[in-house]
C-alpha cells in the first residue's frame, strides 16, 4: 500500500512533466503509459530523464513491423545480432551516470541511436562510435532525421574510444567488455563518470566509475545482459561461454556479494525478494508478489547452448505458492520459462514449466526439454510473469543430454 501511495503522489508531480515533454505521434499515451508504468514504478526519480524518456520516440529506433512493441519494456531485435536496450535499462543507466547540460558525453556502442537519442535530450554534446558499420549508419540517419543536432556518430571500434573528442564528462558502454578498456580509462576526465557492464557472456554486472587521481573507483550495482562488446575487447576476453555445456549460476539464491539482497548472477529482477528461512536448499530463497495483473513480477538469467551439440536439457525447481490467480494472456502464469535463440537472437522455441495456480507447500518439480538445433543461447525466466500472488522459488537446477 505504501509503494501505492509513494507512486500515486511522484505521479502527480512527474506527470505533468510527462505529458508536456511527449512528441506530437499517436503513441503518446504508449509512450506516457511505459513512462508511468516501467520507469517511474520502477524506481527512476531522475526528472531529466524522465523528460527525456517521454520525449523520444523509440519506435523510430526499432523495425517497423516491432512499432507497437516499442513501448513495452523489452529488448528487440534490430539485427545484426544486436538488440535495442529495455526502456528501464536506458533509465537505469542514464539516471545511473547522471549527466549534465553542459557535459560531453561519449557513447560506445550506438545499436539503434536510441540511448543517443536519450542523452541527447540533456547532455550538451554526445558522442557516439557503433563498430556494426550498417547500424552505425542507420543510426546516423535517424538522428538526424529526428534533428538531433548535438549527437555525433562514428563507426568504428568503440574500444578505442574517440580520442579527438576527448576528455568527456561521461563515457556510457552498452555492450559489455570483460573488462574497461585502457583507451576509455585514458579519456575520461578527472572527476569524471563511467557506466560499463563487465563480466562474462552471460554473468554481467553494471558498474558506475569515478575518476580520481588517474585511477578509476569503483561501484558495483545491479545483474544485468547485453551483447558482448566486438573488436578487440572480444578478442582478448579470457574465458568464454561453453555453449556445449550450459549451466545456470546461483540457482539456490546464496550468493548477495553487495549486501543488498539482491540474488546475483539473476537480472532483471522485479517485485522479488531474497528471504531467509525454511527451505530445502540452503538458507536463502526467493519470494515474489504481485497485486497489479500484467505487471512483471520475475528474474531472468542467460545461457549459452548450442543445439547442434545438445540434445534436452531438464529445468527443474523448489516451488512454493500461498496464492495465484493468472492474467488474461497466456504467459500470465508462475512458471519457470527457457527461451531459445538463435544466431540472430530470433526465438526458436519457449517451454515452460508450471503454471502453479493452487496453494502449496514446497514441491520439487521440473521437465525435459527438447533443444532446437538451430538455439545458440537461452533465457530462463522465473516468477509470476504478470499473474497476482505470492509465490516462492529455490534451488532451480539445469541439466543437459548431449547429441
Amino acid at each position: 500500500m505504501r509503494k501505492t501511495i509513494c507512486l500515486s503522489l511522484l505521479c502527480l508531480v512527474v506527470l505533468p512533466i510527462v505529458r508536456a515533454a511527449l512528441a506530437a505521434d499517436k503513441y503518446d499515451d504508449l509512450r506516457e503509459k511505459m513512462v508511468v508504468e516501467e520507469i517511474i514504478r520502477e524506481g527512476i526519480t531522475n526528472r531529466a530523464v524522465i523528460r527525456a524518456m517521454a520525449r523520444v520516440p523509440r519506435h523510430e529506433f526499432v523495425p517497423s513491423k516491432n512499432y507497437r512493441e516499442a513501448y513495452i519494456d523489452k529488448a528487440i531485435a534490430i539485427g545484426h545480432k544486436q538488440t535495442i536496450s529495455p526502456p528501464f535499462i536506458v533509465a537505469y543507466m542514464t539516471e545511473s551516470l547522471d549527466p549534465q547540460p553542459t557535459d560531453r558525453v561519449l557513447e560506445i556502442g550506438t545499436g539503434s541511436g536510441y540511448q543517443a537519442a536519450v542523452l541527447g535530450e540533456i547532455a550538451k554534446e554526445v558522442y557516439s562510435i557503433e563498430i556494426v558499420a550498417p547500424l552505425g549508419r542507420e543510426a546516423k540517419r535517424k538522428l538526424e532525421k529526428l534533428k538531433y543536432d548535438n549527437v555525433h556518430c562514428l563507426v568504428g571500434d568503440g574500444y578505442k574510444g574517440w580520442p579527438e573528442h576527448a576528455p568527456f564528462d561521461k563515457i556510457i558502454v552498452t555492450c559489455s567488455p570483460e573488462s574497461v578498456p585502457q583507451p576509455l580509462v585514458d579519456q575520461l576526465r578527472e572527476g569524471g563518470k563511467m557506466i560499463v557492464p563487465l563480466g562474462e557472456r552471460y554473468q554481467q554486472v553494471f558498474y558506475l566509475f569515478e575518476k580520481k587521481d588517474g585511477r578509476l573507483v569503483q561501484k558495483k550495482l545491479i545483474p544485468t545482459l547485453f551483447v558482448p562488446m566486438t573488436g578487440n575487447a572480444e578478442d582478448s576476453r579470457v574465458k568464454q561461454p561453453d555453449q556445449a555445456n550450459p549451466e545456470l549460476v546461483n540457482g539456490s539464491f546464496e550468493v548477495d556479494e553487495n549486501n543488498d539482497d539482491r540474488t546475483d548472477h539473476w537480472h532483471y529482477q522485479r517485485q522479488v525478494e531474497r528471504k531467509s528461512g525454511s527451505t530445502r536448499d540452503g538458507e536463502y530463497y526467493l519470494e515474489f508478489t504481485n497485486e497489479e495483473v500484467g505487471r512483471p513480477s520475475q528474474i531472468l538469467q542467460g545461457i549459452a547452448v548450442d543445439g547442434r551439440k545438445v540434445s534436452f536439457v531438464n529445468l527443474s525447481l523448489d516451488v512454493m505458492v500461498e496464492e495465484a490467480a493468472p492474467g488474461s494472456k497466456s504467459f500470465e502464469r508462475p512458471a519457470a520459462f527457457i527461451h531459445f535463440y538463435d544466431s540472430i537472437r530470433r526465438e526458436v522455441g519457449s517451454f515452460q514449466v508450471g503454471p502453479w495456480l493452487r496453494p502449496q507447500d514446497w514441491e520439487r518439480t521440473g521437465r525435459r526439454f527438447a533443444v532446437p538445433p538451430q538455439a545458440r543461447e537461452a533465457i530462463v525466466r522465473v516468477g509470476l510473469n504478470g499473474a497476482t500472488g505470492k509465490m516462492a522459488v529455490d534451488d532451480v537446477k539445469l541439466s543437459f543430454i548431449p547429441r
